[in-house]
């Protein structure tokens, strides 16, 4: 026996199908991606003014932290102004380190307070 060789042939068009484009699904999609953008886009804003407004917590927290802290440094520094302008302290100190003593009832005298004149009314000043 002879083999035989033989093609067979189909004729098989394989021409593009072409749909017709539905409308109202078409119009049904895009309403449903206009949708889901618009509920992406509420979702989106709102945990981002959530997350703006926790940061904003911790940051007023931090900045109140700060205050009272600066506000303690105030009261000590006020402290130690005061103990040092202390009337007491300082006649100490100027008696121990300046070596001061109140003056005797001879030694002490009283400044009177001189008043400079006015100059008279009609007077003329030279100018060169």
């Amino acid at each position: 026996m002879e083999a035989f060789e033989y093609a067979i042939r189909k004729d098989i068009r394989n021409n593009p199908i072409v749909r017709e484009v539905d409308e109202a699904r078409q119009r049904q999609m895009w309403r449903t991606v206009a949708v889901g953008g618009l509920l992406v886009v509420l979702v989106l804003g709102s945990a981002w003014q959530h997350f703006e407004l926790i940061r904003y917590g911790y940051r007023l927290e931090r900045m109140q932290a700060e205050r009272a802290a600066e506000e303690q440094v105030n009261r000590n520094l006020r402290l130690q102004i005061e103990s040092l302008q202390a009337p007491q302290r300082i006649e100490a100190l100027a008696r121990r380190e300046l070596k001061l003593k109140y003056p005797g009832e001879d030694e002490a005298f009283v400044l009177e307070r001189v008043l400079p004149t006015e100059p008279p009314a009609l007077s003329m000043v030279a100018s060169r």
